[in-house]
């Protein structure tokens, strides 16, 4: 298997419309036998999960992978602390800007590199409402140009 192939495990799509994504690392993630058999078949979630960072090492928090059906006593607790493998300098980023400019660090998506689990995490600023409205708008605007479109080049 090629190193540069992809596998998408999990996607966090309310990440990126509830924040601004300033800057995005790959990290590796530290697991157990039983979850990377479950990750390899797509039982993950990442939706209510946060990064904290803490005596300068990266974890994931609630980030829930659904216990292997044939893994019975080996099987580790859904929601566990996971550590994230990253450069020093990195952490140090992430750790300033979380600490300065009031910024918060989010997964957003878990996917198999070739033969390793990796997470895109990213820096992130929180949208307010109008932001939202406009993204939305910005949206529509799209989906309506692209009916437009496909309705033009039918006939």
């Amino acid at each position: 298997m090629a190193k540069d192939t992809y596998k998408l495990i999990a996607q966090n799509k309310k990440a990126r419309h509830d924040y601004f994504i300033e800057e995005s690392f790959e990290a590796g993630l530290v697991l157990h036998g039983t979850e990377v058999k479950s990750l390899r078949n797509g039982k993950c979630s990442i939706k209510e999960s946060f990064i904290k960072i803490i005596d300068g090492e990266a974890f994931i928090m609630n980030m829930h992978i659904s216990p292997y059906e044939k893994g019975n006593i080996f099987n580790k607790d859904p929601l566990r602390t996971r550590k994230l493998l990253l450069h020093k300098e990195q952490i140090n980023k992430m750790q300033g800007a979380v600490a300065a400019k009031g910024f918060t660090i989010v997964p957003l998506q878990v996917y198999l590199k070739g033969s390793l689990m990796k997470m895109q995490i990213g820096i992130a600023r929180g949208k307010k409402l109008h932001d939202k409205r406009q993204d939305i708008a910005k949206k529509d605007q799209r989906r309506e140009a692209e009916k437009q479109f496909k309705v033009k080049n039918l006939y």
